[in-house]
């Protein structure tokens, strides 16, 4: 009782616990009139902590007017066909969060959702990082061929193979995307390169959508330029660790020998 009293001292209208509480506490809360959440998880519960700008308070002798939340309507939810039960907290003093509610007619399309979100969200984390954004539709991987092509040309050294070969490697990019979009890959290619050597232009590439535009900035195609640094970072060294080993031995190998 002198818990209850000590709440209702303080202007609590509302007791969220995480380590829950019996029959009788609950039954005391009710004859008050003060409503409570008898079990949330320890992270929910700072989650919730951040949005209300409250404060978790380990002790009822530390509670006071300071450290209550603020928030203007908590609700309890019903939905789905398995009536699962929600509790939606609106209208939080602090909250810069959203919450995003996913449902679908199986896990399979809930999962899809759930990468896309996801993609989205690292594509913002990305530019927050780097707000630089290079071309789409394979302009990038062109631009970068010819740069390469080009120093490759005034290599002396027998690095100017392995160049080439690098070069020739990005074309590849580029070569699929016009062939998924029913284009001559090599004739689509040459068109490209003539064209970004012509106008100095790195953002031409491969118009997937045969809008006859081929400026991807016109077209609003562009990435990050952190996560295509990272793709070409990342293809590059799985190469290398590739060229590094010297044989394969297989089983039916030892078995033989």
């Amino acid at each position: 009782r002198d818990q209850i009293q000590a709440l209702k001292k303080c202007g609590c209208n509302l007791v969220i616990c995480q380590w829950g509480f019996d029959d009788e506490a609950n039954h005391l809360l009710y004859q008050n009139k003060l409503p409570a959440v008898r079990w949330v998880g320890g992270v929910e519960l700072e989650l919730i902590a951040i949005a209300t700008g409250g404060r978790i308070v380990p002790r009822f002798e530390e509670l006071s007017e300071e450290k209550l939340g603020k928030a203007g309507t908590v609700k309890e939810m019903t939905f789905g066909t398995t009536n699962d039960v929600m509790m939606v907290i609106e209208d939080c003093a602090n909250s810069k969060a959203v919450t995003v509610l996913v449902r679908g007619g199986n896990q399979m399309v809930v999962d899809e959702a759930k990468r896309c979100l996801h993609d989205a969200n690292c594509c913002v984390r990305n530019l927050i990082r780097d707000p630089r954004v290079v071309p789409g539709g394979g302009a990038s991987e062109i631009a970068a061929n010819l740069a390469v092509v080009e120093a490759s040309d005034r290599e002396q050294t027998i690095d100017q193979y392995s160049m080439r070969a690098f070069a020739a490697a990005l074309d590849v990019i580029p070569m699929a995307l016009a062939e998924n979009s029913g284009l001559s890959a090599i004739g689509e290619m040459a068109a490209m390169k003539a064209k970004q050597q012509n106008s100095s232009n790195p953002w031409h590439g491969v118009d997937c959508m045969q809008t006859g535009e081929t400026d991807m900035w016109e077209q609003n195609v562009y990435e990050t330029c952190a996560s295509k640094c990272s793709q070409l970072r990342l293809a590059t060294q799985v190469v290398k660790m590739i060229l590094k080993i010297d044989d394969v031995i297989t089983s039916a190998d030892v078995i033989d020998g």
